[in-house]
């Protein structure tokens, strides 16, 4: 029997029991976003595939921590930025982003602006790369993850007040890098 139809807080309640199909089916459904939220800050594909299993292996795990089931893809979302960022902090090299891994999200409705919006897209991609990687994380967990001041200083171990700092001299820097190119 298929569990597509439970919306996710029945999915999230069938996992607390244990449930293998519905766990199945909530990997099914979370772990594109979360691979993705991964590679952006490890750059690497193995090793961001890694940390998405063990984060989901501990998502199950803690499940009975999760206070509400309506928040499971934010607390997943949270538990592979902080698995990723350990990681990055244990090693030494970094890796590139490939556009190839980007998920853009273009809608059907305007192929003609498609091209632009790539050509855009790699640009920004590309610049990213080229800042400090504290920037780069900032920026990525604010502009692409969605988290707020408050959440992205909980995660980098910064004040609130420095992550507003560190934020703003990452768009100034992005800014410079993309006026030049």
């Amino acid at each position: 029997m298929a569990l597509t139809h439970l919306n996710t807080e029945e999915l999230i309640e069938k996992c607390r029991n244990k449930d293998e199909q519905a766990q199945m089916e909530t990997y099914d459904r979370y772990y594109k976003a979360m691979y993705n939220t991964a590679f952006r800050i490890l750059k690497d594909s193995a090793e961001a595939e890694d940390i998405m299993q063990e984060s989901f292996l501990t998502a199950f795990l803690k499940l009975p921590s999760l206070e509400d089931n309506k928040m499971f893809g934010a607390w997943l979302k949270k538990i592979v930025i902080n698995a990723s960022l350990s990681a990055l902090k244990k090693r030494a090299n970094y890796y590139e982003v490939t556009l190839e891994t980007v998920d853009y999200r273009l809608t059907e409705e305007e192929p003609e602006n498609q091209e632009l919006v790539i050509d855009k897209v790699s640009t920004v991609l590309e610049t990213l790369k080229e800042l400090k990687d504290s920037y780069s994380t900032a920026l990525s967990l604010h502009y692409i993850e969605g988290f707020d001041y408050e959440e992205i200083g909980q995660i980098m171990g910064i004040s609130y007040a420095n992550c507003r700092t560190l934020l703003s001299r990452a768009k100034q820097s992005l800014r410079k890098k993309l006026e030049v190119a």
